[in-house]
C-alpha cells in the first residue's frame, strides 16, 4: 500500500494539537516547538507531493479511498490535481511561517495553537477532498475556529469582527449546503444510487435550469468567502482584528477556499451554469478590483490597507474564473497562491511592527527603515509583488488573467460591455495599487527619522524565519514560473475542455 501522504499532511497538525493538549499550559516554549514541528512535517510532505506530482499525466494523484457510510455514498476519498496541489503547498507554507510569526504569543498560548492547528487541518482537508461530503465538513472545520481565534486573541473591536465574520461565513456555507443537498438528490435520482464522489457527480447530465440554480447558490456560498462584492464587508474587519498568524491564514489561505470551492464545486460540476453566471461574476469582480483598491488608498491603519488590498486582488481571481479559458483559470489559481504568500508576508511585517510599536497608524510613523531595514525591505518586496512587478510571482498570475480575459469573446449587456473592456478596467487597478503601496511605504519607512521610534528593534532570530521563507517563495516562482504553471495547467486543461464541451448558452446579461 502506498504511503497516504495527503492524509499525513492533514493529520500532522491534528497530532500536534493532541500533543499540545497533554502539555502543561505554562510550558510555552514546548507548545510552540510542538506546533512548529507538526507544521514542518506538513510542509516537508507538501513539498514532496508538489515535486513528485506528475504534471505530464495530470489528473488526481496520491489517491486514497476508505468507505465510510456506503448507504449514502460517503467515502473518505482524497487526492490532488494540478489545481489543488499548489494550494496544499501554499497552506503548508503559511501555517509553518505563521507559527514563527506567533512566537511572541504569551496569552493563553496552549489554546491559541490548538485552535490554529485545528483550523489548518480543516483547510488541508478541503483541498485534498474528492468527496463532497468531506469537502463541506472540512470547510466548516476551517471556518469555525476563526471566531475564537479573533474573539479571544484579537484586537481592535475583536468581538464585533469575530461575530461579523462568523455570521457572514455561516450564511455563505448554509447557501452552499443547500446547493450540495440539491446536487446530491438530483444525482442520486439520475444515477440510481447515492454518491458524494465529485468525479462521479461530474458525469451526470444536469438540466440547464438546475445548473443555473445550483451554480448561483455555490456562487453566493463560496463567493462570500472570496469575498465577492458586496459580501466583502466582513473581511477587512476580520483582518484588522485578528492576531498576526490568524491574519496570515485568513488572507493567505481561508479566502482561497472560496475561489477553490467555486472552481471545484461550481465550474467543474456545472459548466453551463458557469457560462450563464460568468458575466455577473465579471462585473462584480471589477467592483472588487477598483473599489477595494480605492478604499485601500485612503486607509490610515496598516492592516486596513492590506485588508482592502486583499479584496481588490481577489477580484483578479474572480475575473480569471469568469473568463473560463485556460489562460485565465491558470492565472486565477496562480494568483491564489501568489496572493496568499504576498499577504502572509505583509501581515508578518505589520504584526512585527505592531507588537513593538503598539500602533498601526500610518501617520505616526516615518523613517522606520533607519531602525528596521529588514522589515522595510520585506514590506517593499511584498508591495512590489502586490503591484505586479516582473520577477515576482504576482506578475505571472496577473498577466495570465489579463491575457485570458482580454481574449474572451463573451459579450455583456447586449455587447455594450465586453470582457476586453473589463480587462482594461482591471488593469487600471494595478495603477491604483501602485499608488497606495508606494504611499504607505514612503510614509511608514522613509522620510526623516522620528526619535520616538529609536527604541524599535529590527526583525532578528526567529522573526526572520517567516520573512525569509515567504520572500524566497515569491521570488522563486516569479523567476521560474514554469515550476508552478506547468503543474496548474495539468489540472486546468481538462476543466476547460469540459467547459468548452458544454452547451453554449447566453449569459445573464
Amino acid at each position: 500500500m502506498n504511503f497516504p501522504i495527503l492524509t499525513a499532511i492533514m493529520l500532522a497538525p491534528v497530532f500536534g494539537l493532541l500533543i499540545i493538549l497533554a502539555i502543561p499550559a505554562r510550558e510555552h516554549l514546548t507548545i510552540k516547538i510542538t506546533a512548529a514541528v507538526s507544521t514542518f512535517v506538513s510542509l516537508v510532505l507538501a513539498i514532496y507531493a508538489y515535486v513528485k506530482y506528475d504534471y505530464a499525466n495530470g489528473g488526481m494523484q496520491f489517491l486514497q479511498d476508505i468507505s465510510w457510510v456506503p448507504s449514502f455514498g460517503i467515502n473518505y476519498s482524497v487526492g490532488v490535481d494540478g489545481i489543488s496541489v499548489p494550494l496544499v503547498l501554499l497552506t503548508a507554507i503559511v501555517i509553518f511561517t505563521g507559527v514563527f510569526a506567533s512566537w511572541d504569543m504569551t496569552n493563553r498560548v496552549k489554546e491559541f495553537f490548538v485552535f490554529l492547528l485545528l483550523l489548518v487541518a480543516g483547510v488541508f482537508g478541503v483541498f485534498i477532498s474528492r468527496d463532497l461530503f468531506f469537502f463541506y465538513l472540512f470547510f466548516e472545520v476551517a471556518v469555525i475556529p476563526m471566531y475564537l481565534l479573533i474573539g479571544v486573541w484579537g484586537s481592535t473591536r475583536k468581538e464585533y469582527a469575530a461575530m461579523k465574520l462568523t455570521l457572514y461565513l455561516l450564511v455563505g456555507s448554509a447557501l452552499a449546503l443547500i446547493g450540495i443537498i440539491a446536487l446530491f438528490l438530483y444525482a442520486a435520482n439520475q444515477l440510481g444510487y447515492p454518491t458524494f464522489d465529485i468525479q462521479t457527480l461530474a458525469t451526470v447530465n444536469y438540466d440547464i435550469g438546475f445548473q443555473k440554480f445550483v451554480f448561483f447558490l455555490m456562487l453566493l456560498g463560496f463567493g462570500v468567502l472570496v469575498p465577492i462584492w458586496p459580501f466583502h464587508l466582513w473581511s477587512p474587519d476580520g483582518h484588522v482584528a485578528a492576531p498576526t498568524a490568524v491574519s496570515m491564514l485568513h488572507a493567505g489561505v481561508l479566502m482561497k477556499l472560496g475561489g477553490y470551492g467555486l472552481i471545484r464545486a461550481g465550474v467543474f460540476l456545472f459548466p453551463e451554469g458557469a457560462k450563464y453566471w460568468a458575466p455577473l461574476i465579471a462585473v462584480l469582480c471589477i467592483v472588487n478590483v477598483v473599489y477595494g483598491a480605492m478604499i485601500a488608498m485612503v486607509q490610515r491603519d496598516l492592516k486596513f490597507v492590506i485588508g482592502y488590498s486583499s479584496v481588490s486582488h481577489m477580484g483578479y481571481v474572480l475575473l480569471g474564473i469568469a473568463s473560463l479559458n485556460v489562460l485565465s483559470i491558470n492565472g486565477a489559481v496562480s494568483q491564489m497562491f501568489a496572493h496568499g504568500i504576498m499577504t502572509a508576508l505583509f501581515f508578518t511585517v505589520v504584526g512585527n511592527i505592531y507588537h513593538k510599536a503598539h500602533t498601526r497608524e500610518i501617520a505616526r510613523f516615518g523613517g522606520l527603515a533607519h531602525q528596521m531595514p529588514r522589515l522595510a525591505s520585506a514590506f517593499i518586496i511584498a508591495g512590489l509583488g502586490s503591484l505586479g512587478l516582473p520577477g515576482l510571482n504576482n506578475f505571472v498570475s496577473e498577466f495570465l488573467i489579463f491575457m485570458g480575459s482580454f481574449t474572451h469573446q463573451q459579450a455583456i449587456f447586449g455587447g455594450l460591455i465586453t470582457f476586453r473592456t473589463l480587462s482594461i478596467l482591471a488593469i487600471s487597478g494595478i495603477v491604483i495599487t501602485a499608488t497606495y503601496v508606494l504611499r504607505v511605504a514612503m510614509k511608514t519607512f522613509f522620510g526623516p527619522r522620528k526619535p520616538e521610534w529609536d527604541y524599535l528593534k529590527d526583525a532578528h532570530g526567529v522573526e526572520m524565519v517567516p520573512i525569509a521563507i515567504l520572500v524566497g517563495t515569491l521570488i522563486l516562482f516569479g523567476l521560474l514560473p514554469s515550476l508552478q504553471i506547468d503543474v496548474i495547467n495539468s489540472g486546468v486543461a481538462p476543466l476547460v475542455a469540459k467547459i468548452e464541451a458544454a452547451k453554449a448558452i447566453g449569459g445573464i446579461f
